[in-house]
């Protein structure tokens, strides 16, 4: 919902008030002879102010909103690769793990069977999602293990032969045990999130994953809940 800033609005309304009473002024020093259609320049002058001022207004709330879509998207997909392997790992009896990585600012993952995934594909590469649009994070520092020094939440970081960044569902479904083969942690999250200007830390907007229960039971939530 786009916000409504009352005190611009006041403001152009003092500018319009000026104008008209110029425009009258202006309007008693001249004789007109005949009825002229068209704008004067004072009308043209108030409808650019007004498209200036909408603009201004509408902005940010626009910019928010197109932010919030692509989030939910962008998450759609995190969580549809998650189900994907899960339901994989169910029909093959096999374990089955989701991979996450940044690659010249282009957040990937990749669902396979086995220890080394071979495929990588875009996270929003369906999406018309740009580089640098959205960050991916996960608050994994070992296969199903939580990363408990700070930051909690890793953006950005690259996939490496310790898979890290990697989430593995057994032959039943259920979370696999970790890399040192202890029983897993449960909450495991994966976010996106818009980046504050030109770097790399994440903004309030966020949007995420998490896998709250031995049994690779998932939710979605959004913004201080995914911190």
């Amino acid at each position: 919902m786009v916000s409504i800033n009352f005190e611009k609005i006041m403001q152009l309304r003092s500018i319009l008030n000026l104008l008209i009473v110029n425009q009258k002024k202006n309007q008693k020093n001249y004789k007109f002879t005949a009825n002229h259609d068209g704008f004067s320049l004072i009308e043209l002058i108030v409808v650019v102010l007004i498209i200036g001022v909408l603009a201004t207004i509408a902005a940010p709330g626009w910019l928010g909103f197109v932010n919030r879509q692509r989030l939910n998207k962008a998450n759609d997909v995190i969580l549809a690769a998650l189900q994907e392997a899960q339901r994989e790992a169910k029909r093959t009896k096999l374990s089955y793990s989701v991979s996450f990585k940044t690659e010249s600012n282009i957040p990937q993952l990749a669902v396979y069977q086995g220890t080394t995934p071979s495929t990588w594909r875009d996270l929003g590469g369906d999406l018309e999602i740009k580089p640098e649009q959205i960050l991916l994070g996960t608050n994994l520092n070992h296969r199903n293990q939580i990363n408990t020094a700070s930051p909690y939440i890793n953006y950005a970081s690259n996939y490496n032969a310790d898979a890290p960044q990697t989430i593995t569902f057994d032959y039943m479904g259920n979370l696999a045990p970790k890399s040192n083969n202890n029983p897993p942690n449960t909450n495991l999250k994966v976010v996106v999130a818009v980046p504050q200007g030109v770097t790399n830390n994440p903004s309030n907007l966020k949007r995420c994953v998490i896998i709250k229960t031995l049994l690779g039971s998932m939710i979605t939530e959004k913004d201080a809940q995914c911190n």
